[in-house]
């Protein structure tokens, strides 16, 4: 948001949610602009362009970006864009131990993403479809849009062969293919 003029915390918070930024960059807790506009300054990537007071309002800083924060600020996206980093997301971990659960279960949890999924596609829809902005602005909508489309076909497929039984488990079996697998992983140590 510096990028453009400079604001104060309040104003960047306004101008994410204005813009819908706020679907891609938290910024529930004003706490959280605060500490990345402290941590930011301590960085010299940002610097106080003036400070004032408006009557009735607190006394508000504005912040400015400086020629190290517009250079880094271009870094920081040319990395975003290009490389898939290493990101955790919750979702494959719960996936990666979904045998903790009884299939009954997995499916049951499984529906209710598919339909919070089902539901924040129409809100992308909605969006793209009543914004006034050329497509340079929603890219990001675009984007999440086509992934969660990929996501809720995937998980549909899922749930049918959860529902089918093509896709199950029990506590046993669990038990007996974890047994085996280290058996095998001692076995080259036995040997020695």
């Amino acid at each position: 948001m510096l990028a453009e003029e400079p604001m104060h915390a309040y104003r960047i918070q306004e101008v994410i949610r204005e813009r819908g930024k706020d679907r891609v960059v938290n910024i529930r807790q004003r706490a959280s602009i605060y500490q990345t506009i402290d941590r930011m300054q301590r960085l010299g990537l940002i610097a106080v362009h003036s400070t004032g007071r408006v009557a009735g309002r607190p006394e508000r800083t504005v912040y400015e970006l400086t020629p190290a924060g517009r250079e880094t600020t271009r870094t920081w996206v040319r990395e975003m864009l290009s490389s898939t980093g290493n990101e955790f997301p919750e979702f494959p971990v719960g996936l990666s131990f979904v045998m903790a659960l009884a299939p009954e279960e997995a499916l049951e949890q499984l529906q209710l993403r598919a339909d919070a999924i089902a539901a924040d596609l129409a809100d992308i829809e909605a969006v793209r479809e009543t914004a006034d902005v050329p497509r340079l602005f929603l890219l990001e909508e675009e984007y999440r849009q086509v992934t969660r489309k990929a996501e809720l076909d995937w998980l549909r497929s899922v749930l049918t062969d959860l529902r089918t039984g093509r896709l199950t488990w029990t506590e046993e079996w669990i038990r007996q293919l974890a047994a085996e697998y280290n058996q095998k992983q001692r076995e080259p140590h036995d040997r020695n």
